[in-house]
């Protein structure tokens, strides 16, 4: 039978060919981006929180959403995932995700190219959800955790984003007077930087959110934090969408007055 594995040659030449590489993998002796203003990335990062995650995921399924290159769609696998899929809107991240699982002989693993705002379009909901690195780069970052909570988690969703700020978390009141202003000079209220232009040389960085704002959000999604941060990364279960009684994607009730306002020829 051949050896399905590409020759060291084409694997060197694969790897030039599809570069620059922001995932770091070892593919059979060669270290895609081995210079990773990182370090071993994100094989390194990885590893200081790799306990957060089931480490048998047999049977289960996995969706990885901004997989990139693939690392964190590997890890399931070896963790026994029955099956992975991997999306991103990067062609050049989706290529180099597919080179990487035919070099390393990888099955039950599929990339597609898919907008994290289309995951309704899978049909399907998912055992482990991985999000990571990905809020911050988004315009619309709480409608994503809504379409993800809404769509496909269905258990477990392994969560990263960039924070700033401090580390603590205030206790967040039901309602504040409209006159209290204290709470929004509280350091530890929940709060979302926004980046107009570039942040870190990066014009894709949207949100710079502190702990509080991360850990609200997620809440407001329907999202229990089981554990974390650590390491700027967390571990969520599903829960019930503490607002649903609003109605969808809204987290506050209509005014009585807005709703008896006439509209239309009657509002002229």
């Amino acid at each position: 039978m051949d050896d399905p594995t590409p020759p060291m040659d084409a694997i060197r030449d694969g790897i030039d060919r599809l570069g620059p590489w922001f995932h770091n993998l070892d593919l059979n002796g060669h270290a895609t981006a081995p210079g990773h203003f990182l370090g071993d990335y994100p094989a390194a990062k990885f590893a200081r929180f790799a306990d957060l995650v089931p480490a048998d995921l047999n049977g289960r399924t996995v969706l990885d959403i901004g997989c990139n290159a693939g690392f964190y769609s590997f890890e399931m696998k070896r963790r026994g995932a029955a099956r992975v899929l991997g999306i991103d809107s990067d062609d050049r991240y989706l290529s180099q995700a597919r080179f990487a699982a035919e070099t390393l002989g990888v099955e039950g693993v599929e990339f597609r190219n898919l907008s994290i705002y289309d995951v309704g379009a899978l049909g399907e909901r998912f055992d482990l959800v991985i999000f990571m690195g990905v809020l911050y780069h988004l315009r619309h970052p709480l409608l994503a955790l809504d379409l993800i909570r809404e769509h496909v988690a269905g258990d477990m969703m392994l969560f990263q984003t960039l924070t700033r700020g401090p580390d603590e978390v205030a206790d967040i009141a039901p309602d504040y007077d409209f006159a209290d202003d204290a709470h929004f000079q509280d350091p530890a209220h929940p709060r979302m930087a926004f980046v107009e232009k570039a942040w870190a040389n990066d014009w894709t960085n949207w949100w710079v959110p502190n702990r509080a704002g991360v850990e609200a959000m997620l809440r407001a999604s329907g999202f229990r934090v089981e554990a974390g941060p650590l390491d700027e990364v967390y571990m969520c279960r599903t829960g019930p969408v503490p607002y649903e009684k609003y109605g969808p994607h809204t987290v506050y009730p209509a005014r009585p007055d807005a709703l008896a306002r006439p509209t239309g020829e009657a509002a002229r």
